[in-house]
């Protein structure tokens, strides 16, 4: 696949797709170009993977990770989660390449690199 910006989150506290998690992707200095909620196979289904209004410059992901650990009954502390948003900046350097990010993620940590 050419050009375009992917997201795939897997949940390594239950094995499992990161169905359901809320995901916003923002041009950094600019606006939001994409958001949306995990499909069942954690993936971000939008046009920004095929490339729409992907641009050369600097991007913004932030993943809401408190908010889907809530929604699936993890004992948290209410106010104060460790992880409840995590926000990642990476660059666009070449429009014809796909930036694929994949997210293995839990309520206490997180491993994000640009994958192929």
């Amino acid at each position: 696949m050419a050009g375009g910006i992917s997201i795939h989150v897997v949940d390594v506290t239950r094995g499992l797709p990161a169905a359901g998690m809320k995901v916003e992707i923002f041009k950094v200095g600019g606006e939001k170009i994409a958001a949306g909620v995990l499909s069942h196979q954690g993936l971000l289904d939008h046009s920004v993977v095929r490339g729409e209004n992907v641009e050369l410059g600097n991007y913004k992901v932030v993943f809401h990770i408190g908010q889907f650990y809530c929604q699936l009954g993890y004992a948290l502390p209410e106010e104060f989660p460790f992880l409840y948003v995590v926000p990642f900046r990476f660059g666009v350097s070449d429009v014809e390449q796909h930036y694929h990010l994949p997210l293995k993620v839990s309520p206490w940590g997180f491993s994000l690199f640009r994958g192929g």
